[in-house]
């Protein structure tokens, strides 16, 4: 399957709440955004790997944990997290991405770490 048609296609998905409480037991969150939306708002709790540069840096994140992809809506993540499972993760998709997240009542910070917001 080409890129285009992995980063499209489905890959499991969780709401805001599952992905806090999965990230509370142990699982890893990483946000693909690029470093300009990373840098206005993005979880304290993420890894920041932008999805241009996931494949060369996805060995950075351990395989024995279950991942949550994120992104600001949920589109790219779907596909990262789809690319993560096909390399032999256990990735989820957070479904509605960072607004969700912080529609939840989750928390961002900027890049100084001063209160953040989806960019």
């Amino acid at each position: 399957m080409s890129f285009l048609g992995r980063l499209f296609s489905g890959a499991p998905s969780v709401s805001a709440s599952e992905a806090r409480e999965l990230v509370d037991a142990g699982a890893v969150m990483v946000d693909v955004r690029t470093t300009s939306e990373w840098n206005a708002g993005h979880s304290a709790l993420a890894l920041h790997m932008a999805l241009d540069q996931l494949s060369q840096k996805q060995r950075r994140i351990p395989k024995d944990k279950k991942v949550v992809v994120v992104c600001r809506s949920g589109n790219r993540s779907r596909g990262a997290a789809k690319h993560l499972i096909e390399s032999g993760y256990d990735a989820v998709n957070l479904a509605g991405g960072m607004h969700a997240w912080q529609r939840s009542g989750e928390s961002l910070v900027d890049r100084s770490g001063k209160p953040g917001r989806v960019a």
